[in-house]
């Protein structure tokens, strides 16, 4: 027999509910996990150790030196009670929004508002294809509806789903997961995951690409990116193999365009209904990008420049080619062996530094133009792919876009440049991505939506402020919809009011009607639900529901939402007082 709400958070009371820290309910088995990102280089490859602080002697000539190669229970009471007790009914704090993108052009949803999603956890779906502590999810998603959050954003692992065997998928957990969202009235945003979970930051967990694809890098070490010293990748396969039938016979396209097929084929009753929006991975962290910046074994660090990923042979190959082609064969071999090591500053290398870098040179345009237009054609393969499979089924396309914001206030960009990014202070590298997205009606989605330049190292030159305004410029050049995330964990109204501010879009200071699409929330864990940082989150919620044209005091919105929440006081300083011993 189902038990009543009220009884479901009894039992969940009783309940040990694992949090998201210290430990990783649900892990792989032993024979399942991946030790580390990277892979030591095998014996035919010799590891070169540099010194970072000869960087500086180093020079690309022309042709470029060549490398040597070879537990605490999570406190549900706030949104239980909340849920129970709530002056609100769900339709004052809900309504129905669409936003769709038509012919490259946009279209704006029918009314004021920007919708906001949270992201579920890493580990929402176990090992076993089950909802990873369900009794706290179901209480937690309906707390999130009570909340006038549009739905929500999950991970589904390539690793999980077709971990044994090619072409083989179990759905199990994500069949259950989408039918307790469907159930509570949410929309969900689902990410195609193709990237390994772990080693980047806010993992929580492990979850490797599928057992039978690190089989194959294992027996080809150059399907995983590399860089200069020969270390291995193992986060997502590399783009140069991705139209190669190097995955048992299948094109790594191939493989993704499959999995995405077998998920519209099991959850086409829910597509446009309840799976609103399909957001396509395209690299580490689902993002569009190389993975320049890994922080698993403490290989980069914040705010180095990162490191070239393009010395697998398939990359290698291409770039031969490209060079020949230019009519400079000499610059085919290798890639700049100047550009210093994972944490170095700009000013550290000959390559990035602001006075005569080779960045700015020659040899400096080819290869980073070559470098970023791979990154661009791997995203046209991967959409074209997405758009045929999902077309006219009612839901969006969408792409992950990183937030690289140190020394962007360098005239070389560097940490841009390593990820792919072709932005320098001489040249726009988001509008490239904005056009190409907006060719396929896909949304270009941000991160680092909350940060302020003044919080972050200014000695790094970071600027996340000035980096959203040059994105959402290009993507009004482009007029491809921009939605938003947040890059890490934050719950306070600081943060709140940066998100509000960058969600208006009002970047040059006129007053447009366009707002953001979307934004998504990083993420549901038990410190959402602590006492303050709920009651925060209420509020957040509604005001970016109200919209920027609506001329209500904000105050007013805050007290609705802190009258929302007050029932739920005594319950949170008892569970509070409890933590406490």
């Amino acid at each position: 027999m189902a038990m009543s709400l009220p009884h479901q958070i009894g039992a969940i009371s009783g309940t040990h509910v694992v949090a998201e820290v210290g430990g990783v309910p649900g892990e792989a088995p032993a024979s399942a996990t991946v030790s580390a990102v990277w892979r030591t280089p095998g014996p035919n490859l010799r590891v070169s150790a540099q010194n970072p602080v000869s960087e500086i002697d180093r020079v690309s000539p022309s042709p470029p030196m060549s490398p040597v190669l070879g537990g605490m229970r999570a406190d549900l009471t706030v949104a239980a009670q909340a849920l129970m007790d709530s002056p609100f009914t769900v339709e004052e704090f809900t309504d129905e929004r669409e936003y769709t993108v038509g012919g490259g052009a946009l279209e704006k949803w029918g009314k004021k508002g920007v919708p906001v999603y949270v992201m579920m956890p890493l580990d929402s779906v176990t090992w076993n294809h089950t909802v990873n502590r369900k009794k706290a999810m179901n209480a937690s998603l309906q707390a999130l509806k009570s909340a006038g959050v549009e739905g929500i954003m999950m991970d589904v692992w390539w690793g999980l789903v077709e971990r044994e065997t090619p072409g083989e998928y179990n759905w199990g957990g994500y069949t259950e997961l989408l039918e307790m969202a469907k159930k509570h009235g949410l929309k969900v945003q689902a990410v195609m995951s193709f990237h390994q979970c772990g080693g980047n930051v806010g993992d929580s967990c492990t979850i490797p690409l599928p057992k039978w694809v690190v089989d194959e890098i294992d027996k080809d070490p150059e399907l995983a990116y590399t860089d200069q010293w020969g270390r291995r990748n193992y986060e997502y396969l590399s783009l140069g193999c991705d139209t190669l039938p190097v995955l048992k016979g299948r094109t790594p396209v191939q493989c993704y365009s499959d999995f995405m097929l077998s998920f519209r084929d099991n959850f086409e009753h829910l597509l446009g209904d309840t799976i609103v929006e399909i957001q396509v991975g395209m690299g580490p962290a689902g993002e569009l990008r190389y993975p320049s910046y890994p922080e698993q074994n403490g290989t980069w660090k914040f705010p180095g420049i990162g490191a070239f990923q393009c010395y697998d042979k398939y990359m290698l190959s291409s770039l031969k080619a490209a060079a020949e082609a230019y009519g400079k064969p000499e610059w085919g071999s290798t890639g700049p062996t100047d550009a210093g090591q994972y944490n170095n500053w700009p000013d550290d290398t000959n390559f990035f530094r602001k006075e005569g870098g080779g960045w700015n040179g020659e040899y400096g345009e080819f290869f980073l133009s070559w470098y970023s237009q791979m990154l661009l054609g791997h995203g046209e393969r991967i959409l074209q792919s997405a758009k045929s499979i999902f077309e006219n089924k009612g839901v969006k396309i969408s792409v992950k876009i990183a937030g690289i914001h140190w020394h962007y206030g360098t005239r070389s960009h560097a940490p841009e440049l390593t990820a792919g990014y072709y932005n320098t202070r001489f040249r726009d590298g988001y509008l490239p991505i904005a056009q190409m997205l907006a060719r396929h009606g896909a949304i270009f989605n941000f991160t680092c939506i909350e940060m302020r330049d003044h919080e972050q190292p200014q000695d790094a030159l970071c600027a996340p402020e000035k980096l959203v305004k040059q994105v959402a410029l290009a993507t009004r050049e482009a007029r491809v919809p921009l939605a938003g995330e947040n890059a890490l964990p934050r719950y306070d109204d600081y943060a709140h009011e940066q998100i509000l501010q960058a969600a208006a879009l009002n970047v040059d200071g006129n007053a447009e009607e366009r707002e953001m699409c979307a934004f998504t929330y990083l993420r549901m864990n038990p410190d959402l639900f602590q006492p303050d940082n709920w009651r925060r989150f209420v509020a957040f919620v509604k005001k970016m529901r109200e919209g920027k044209n609506v001329h209500r005091c904000l105050e007013q919105v805050e007290r609705e939402a802190e009258h929302f929440v007050h029932v739920t006081q005594p319950l949170v300083q008892e569970a509070a007082v409890a933590m406490m011993h």
